[in-house]
């Protein structure tokens, strides 16, 4: 099944798994929410010089990026911000191969619900634990080791290949979209989600809103002189669940039609008031809203503050309007193109390893592959390990699933160099 030059490069990555799981525990210690990624950063530049892999900064301010029709609103400036990129034989000639990983990771507080510090990586039965473990950083580890798998084999990388390293993936996705911006394209990304051993088929749209609710502060002597926005606000929420199963009754591209609800609105945020014992001034929800492929997100935008608006006409109590505001995520849903020549590699890929065609997975969320398709025309997966509780307590990577990444990329990364064209047939 596999020839010589094969079994040379999967021996390395079986030789290689030690390295990338330090590489792993190395980027969960870095705790790399957002505006405080310099550290994963710092630790990613020093493994691509140990690794002998050329280096580049690519700026979150470079000119005219901040116009850029794709980019998201940020209430934080991008100056001094950057990704980090390694390019492999920009020059040459042959279809370009992208692997992207974001380095940046959501809250993990209240960090006294986890088991362990969630900063300080352990290991159980399998599993490697902490924030950022499955989602990203072991893809990550795994996609930088497969590279360096082939290279150890003696097995030449002759075409165009970029390693990317972003971040703002989980707030934004400028970060891969300042890659692209910058020229640093290709023809086929793949990128190690923790979606496990299954074919990404596609995403949700997804757009983030803030509400604010003004009220009348007032002692709590008598409350009824004032206006609580806390409880004002609370009432709000039944016309967001609304909102949701309305879009989820829309129709729907195929194969979200399959889907019994694919749309999910979040509140994922709540705070107002300043004092226990005064009736609190202000209230302020953020949420998290899905939307069906070919849903513009200005259409979505118009959607939320019609919910906003008619809700609070009906209160009829001539109370100041809810302000509302966009920030971060309007990303557009997409479908993966399955009938490409590289997923087809993938596919193939996968199978002389594992023995089995791999699943599709079709996801309720966005990542940054939208950025490679919409802003790019690039088309791509994600193809990764398998984690638990992403996004959630005691976050975890299975081990094993690690080992599968590396040889599915090493042979992918390969194989590459035979593909004929991106519209074409596999040589």
């Amino acid at each position: 099944m596999f020839d010589a030059k094969e079994q040379r490069i999967l021996e390395r990555c079986e030789a290689l798994m030690a390295p990338a799981l330090e590489l792993t525990r190395d980027l969960v210690r870095d705790y790399s929410v957002l505006g405080q990624e310099q550290d994963a950063l710092t630790t990613m530049e020093r493994w691509f010089s140990r690794l002998d892999l050329p280096t580049e900064r690519v700026p979150l301010d470079a000119p005219g990026f901040a116009d850029h029709p794709q980019r998201a609103p940020t209430e934080w400036s991008s100056a001094g911000r950057y990704n980090l990129v390694s390019r492999l034989n920009a020059g040459a000639d042959g279809p370009h191969l992208v692997l992207n990983g974001h380095l940046d990771v959501v809250p993990a507080e209240p960090t006294d619900m986890w088991t362990r510090p969630p900063w300080e990586p352990w290991e159980q039965d399998g599993w490697l634990f902490g924030r950022g473990a499955g989602d990203m950083k072991a893809g990550i580890a795994a996609m930088v080791m497969a590279v360096q798998a082939v290279r150890e084999a003696g097995v030449a990388i002759d075409f165009p290949l970029t390693l990317q390293t972003v971040i703002e993936e989980e707030c934004t996705g400028n970060g891969a979209l300042a890659c692209l911006h910058q020229g640093y394209s290709g023809d086929f990304v793949l990128i190690p989600e923790p979606f496990g051993a299954q074919i990404y088929s596609g995403q949700v749209g997804v757009l983030w809103f803030r509400m604010r609710i003004d009220g009348v502060p007032a002692h709590v002597l008598d409350t009824r002189a004032g206006s609580n926005a806390i409880e004002v606000l609370q009432d709000y929420l039944p016309a967001f669940k609304a909102l949701e199963k309305e879009i989820n009754a829309l129709p729907r591209p195929a194969p979200y039609a399959a889907l019994d609800h694919p749309f999910n609105l979040s509140i994922g945020k709540i705070e107002g008031g300043n004092w226990a014992s005064s009736v609190p001034a202000h209230a302020i929800l953020e949420g998290r809203v899905g939307f069906p492929p070919g849903m513009a997100p200005d259409e979505i935008m118009a959607r939320v503050r019609q919910v906003i608006a008619e809700h609070h006409a009906s209160l009829d109590d001539g109370s100041p309007a809810p302000s509302v505001a966009f920030h971060g995520f309007r990303s557009e849903g997409h479908l993966v193109d399955l009938e490409t020549p590289a997923i087809r590699l993938l596919t193939r890929c996968h199978e002389d390893l594992i023995g089995t065609p791999p699943d599709y997975y079709l996801s309720t969320c966005t990542t940054d592959l939208r950025a490679f398709h919409v802003a790019g025309g690039i088309n791509g997966t994600c193809y990764g390990p398998v984690a638990q509780r992403i996004h959630g307590v005691d976050e975890c990577v299975e081990i094993d699933s690690i080992r599968r990444v590396i040889a599915t990329y090493a042979l992918f990364i390969h194989r590459w160099a035979r593909l004929t064209g991106l519209q074409g047939d596999d040589a």
